[in-house]
């Protein structure tokens, strides 16, 4: 689980990260991605919307998503702000695939900002 410090809260910073910040898509998962200070904590902020399912669906595409983001926390504890937006499709894809696309998306989103590392890589060590 996330700690409240590396989470987005409230529809302010939601707007600002998603407005502001660098895109990525794929077939899973929309993520925006901002810079913030250098002192500041990381956050991660999730969007499921009724398109995805049902409550039971959204909570477990939540979470899924919840344990990817955790791990880019890990790589990045400070200065960005990341928004992912979860797509119809991730209701019916797997474990793989969704972590497959939401690595993509990072590291996409990672070139356009210049710095963010994807999941599992400490310190850009391949």
């Amino acid at each position: 689980m996330l700690p409240m410090i590396h989470r987005v809260r409230t529809a302010a910073d939601f707007a600002r990260t998603v407005r502001s910040g660098a895109r990525s898509g794929r077939r899973n998962v929309v993520l925006y991605g901002a810079r913030t200070t250098e002192t500041a904590p990381s956050r991660v902020g999730f969007i499921v919307g009724k398109n995805v399912g049902n409550a039971v669906t959204r909570n477990l595409v939540k979470r899924r998503l919840r344990h990817l983001a955790a791990e880019w926390v890990d790589a990045n504890p400070r200065g960005y702000d990341v928004v992912v937006r979860a797509l119809p499709a991730a209701a019916e894809s797997d474990w793989s695939a969704l972590t497959k696309d939401f690595g993509s998306c990072v590291s996409t989103v990672a070139r356009k900002l210049g710095g963010l590392e994807p999941p599992g890589r400490q310190g850009g060590v391949s």
